[in-house]
C-alpha cells in the first residue's frame, strides 16, 4: 500500500480535531494554515456521539483546565464539536481544492464504515484510546487501508496485542506505522520519553513517529531526528479559544515553523555515508595542511625533523606522510616555506 509512502520525506499530520469548535467556517479557516504551513495531512475527527461516551461521563483534568468549566459532562463538552459525515464530505471537497490531503480519525465503529464507504480517506487513523477496543480494531483490520496507530496510555504489551489483531486481517506488518504519544493535553517534557519510540520501532520491527502534546515545537523536531517518519501536532487558530484542546496546541505561524525545520532535518539527516560533503570540498586544500620548509635546503640535502613543519594549505605532501619524508634527499634548492612535493624528492 502507498499511502503511507515515507521515504526519506516525513509524513506531516497537521492535527485540527475538535479545534474547530463546531463551526465550518473555523474549520475551513484551519485547513487554510495547514496548507499554508506545508503539512501534508489536515486531520479532524468523526464519531457517533452515543458510540463515543456515556452521558454521565466526566471531563479529565485535563478538559476541565482548558474549558475552564468543570459542571460539563464529557457528552455535553464532545457534542458542540461533534463532526458528522456531512460535515466530512465538505471539508474533503475543501481540501480537494487546496491541494491537501483529508483525514478524520473514526472514533467508533460506524464512522469507521462511514468514512471508508464514502471514499473521505485512504488510510485509518487509531487513536489511543481504542487500541484496548476489540470490536474496533477487528473492523479496520478487516479494512484494506493502511493504518497510523497512536499508542498513548499504552503498555507494550498491548500495542503488541493491537499490532496481532490488525495484522489478523487483511493488513500486515508494513501497513502499520506506530505513533508513539503522551495523551496528557499538554503533555510535560518529563514524560515524553522520545526513547520509547526507538523502544517500539526495534521490538516489532516496523516504522514509527510521534503524535506530540507538548507545548512547542522541539519534541517533534527531535523525533524526526531520532528517526520518525510520521508527526502529527495539533494546531488552533488561536490559543485562546474555548475548547478542550486548543491550549496544547500550536498556533499557524509556529505550525509553519515546525514544518520547515522538520523539512531541513529530514534533508540534513543525509545518506548516512561519512564522506566530505560537495559543499565542504573546495575547503579541503585551505583548511588542512601540508609539509612545508622552516628553512630553505640545498640540493641533496638529506631532510629531517627540524627541517619540517605542518602549515596550511594543504598544497603539498601530507602531514600523515612525515615518517616517509624524514630522511628523503631533496633533488634542488628549496626556500624556506616551500611546499613539498614528492618531486621534490629522490
Amino acid at each position: 500500500m502507498d499511502h503511507l509512502k515515507t521515504k526519506n520525506r516525513v509524513l506531516i499530520i497537521a492535527e485540527a480535531g475538535v479545534n474547530h469548535n463546531g463551526d465550518m467556517d473555523l474549520a475551513k479557516k484551519l485547513i487554510d494554515v495547514a496548507v499554508d504551513s506545508g503539512a501534508d495531512i489536515v486531520k479532524f475527527q468523526s464519531s457517533k456521539l452515543d458510540k463515543l461516551v456515556s452521558k454521565t461521563a466526566k471531563q479529565a483534568d485535563y478538559q476541565i483546565a482548558n474549558t475552564g468549566d468543570a459542571s460539563l459532562t464529557q457528552y455535553e463538552m464532545v457534542k458542540k464539536l461533534i463532526l458528522d459525515v456531512k460535515d466530512a464530505v465538505m471539508l474533503k471537497a475543501y481540501c480537494d481544492t487546496k491541494g491537501i490531503r483529508f483525514l478524520s480519525t473514526p472514533f467508533d465503529v460506524e464512522s469507521i464504515e462511514e468514512l471508508e464507504g464514502s471514499g473521505l480517506i485512504d488510510l485509518f487513523k487509531v487513536p489511543s484510546g481504542e487500541i484496548v477496543n476489540l470490536q474496533y480494531l477487528r473492523k479496520i483490520a478487516s479494512r484494506s487501508l493502511p493504518v497510523i496507530l497512536s499508542t498513548g496510555m499504552c503498555k507494550m504489551s498491548e500495542v503488541a496485542k493491537a499490532i496481532e489483531i490488525l495484522t489478523s486481517g487483511n493488513l500486515s506488518l508494513s501497513d502499520i506505522i506506530v505513533l508513539h504519544c503522551n495523551t496528557e493535553y499538554p503533555t510535560p517534557m518529563s514524560d515524553v520519553n522520545l526513547n520509547a519510540m526507538l523502544t517500539m520501532r526495534d521490538a516489532f520491527k516496523m516504522e514509527v513517529g510521534y503524535s506530540d502534546h507538548t507545548v512547542g515545537i522541539e519534541v517533534p523536531i527531535a523525533a524526526v531526528a531520532m528517526g520518525a517518519t510520521v508527526i502529527e501536532k495539533h494546531f488552533t487558530m488561536d490559543r485562546n479559544l474555548p475548547g478542550p484542546d486548543h491550549k496544547a496546541s500550536l498556533e499557524p505561524n509556529e505550525l509553519k515553523a515546525m514544518v520547515k525545520a522538520i523539512r531541513n532535518i529530514e534533508v540534513a539527516l543525509g545518506n548516512g555515508v561519512k564522506q566530505p560533503s560537495p559543499s565542504e570540498q573546495k575547503n579541503i586544500a585551505i583548511a588542512r595542511k601540508s609539509m612545508h620548509l622552516q628553512k630553505s635546503v640545498k640540493k641533496n640535502e638529506v631532510l629531517t625533523e627540524k627541517h619540517l613543519v605542518s602549515r596550511r594549505p594543504a598544497s603539498g605532501i601530507s602531514p600523515m606522510d612525515i615518517d616517509i619524508i624524514i630522511g628523503k634527499r631533496v633533488n634542488k634548492d628549496l626556500d624556506e616555506d616551500h611546499a613539498l612535493n614528492w618531486s621534490d624528492l629522490m
